[in-house]
C-alpha cells in the first residue's frame, strides 16, 4: 500500500513538473510553436520601425519616414521565391481589395519588401508586382539596398531568413502592419486574407473614420 502511494506521489510530482515547464515554455499555455511565441513577443514589445531608405519599383529612393502618420500594411519576401512567397502576395492582394478605396493611398499603404536586394533591383520588381496587380503606388514592392539596415528591420521584426547554397531562402511569413507612428501593432496569418482584412478594416473605421 506505502509502496503505491509513493509511486502515485511521484507521478503527480512528474506530472506537475511536466506542466510547469510546458508552462513556461509556451508563454503561460498560449504559444505552442516558436513562430507563435516570436510573435507574442512582437505584440509585447511593439517594435518602431527603424529608420531605413527604401528603393521601389519605380526607380524612387525614399526613407520610411516618407509613409508617417499612414498605417502600413508589409509583407516580407523575395521574387525568386517559387513557394510561400506568391502566396503570400496573392493573398495581400486579396486584403486589399477588401480595403475601401476612401482608405487606399490615403490612410493606408500596402509595402513587399524584398529580403533579396542583390536581385531583386527595381527592373525586377516591377516585373514580379504585374503578377498581383499591385499598382506601384498605393501597394509598393521595394528593396533596402543597404544589409545592415535590412538586417535590423528584420531582427526587430521577427522575420527570420536563412539563405541556402541554391540562392534560396528559408523564411516566415505573416502580415505586418505598421501604425501611424511607425509602431508594429499586429502580426497576422497570411494564410487567412478575410480575417486580416477585417482587422485592418476595424482599426481603420476606429481610428480614421471615427
Amino acid at each position: 500500500m506505502g509502496k503505491n502511494k509513493h509511486n502515485t506521489i511521484a507521478i503527480i510530482v512528474v506530472i506537475l513538473f511536466g506542466v510547469t515547464l510546458f508552462y513556461a515554455g509556451t508563454d503561460g499555455f498560449t504559444a505552442f510553436t516558436a513562430e507563435t511565441a516570436r510573435t507574442n513577443d512582437l505584440l509585447e514589445e511593439k517594435p518602431k520601425f527603424p529608420e531605413v531608405t527604401l528603393e521601389d519599383s519605380k526607380e524612387r529612393v525614399y526613407p520610411i519616414s516618407d509613409f508617417e502618420g499612414d498605417y502600413l500594411f508589409i509583407t516580407f519576401m523575395y521574387t525568386s521565391c517559387e513557394d510561400v512567397c506568391p502566396e503570400l502576395e496573392m493573398n495581400m492582394l486579396q486584403v486589399y481589395k477588401q480595403i475601401p478605396e476612401k482608405y487606399i493611398g490615403e490612410d493606408i499603404t500596402f509595402l513587399s519588401i524584398s529580403f533579396d536586394p542583390e536581385r531583386d533591383d527595381p527592373e525586377t520588381l516591377e516585373k514580379y508586382r504585374g503578377y498581383f496587380e499591385s499598382d506601384g503606388e498605393t501597394w509598393r514592392m521595394a528593396r533596402i539596398p543597404d544589409q545592415n539596415e535590412l538586417d535590423s528591420l528584420l531582427e526587430k521584426f521577427g522575420v527570420i531568413v536563412i539563405p541556402d547554397e541554391y540562392g534560396n531562402f528559408t523564411h516566415n511569413s505573416a502580415f505586418y502592419l505598421v501604425d501611424t507612428e511607425g509602431y508594429l501593432i499586429d502580426v497576422m496569418d497570411y494564410t487567412n486574407p478575410d480575417a486580416a482584412a477585417e482587422k485592418v478594416n476595424t482599426i481603420l473605421d476606429q481610428e480614421v473614420g471615427a
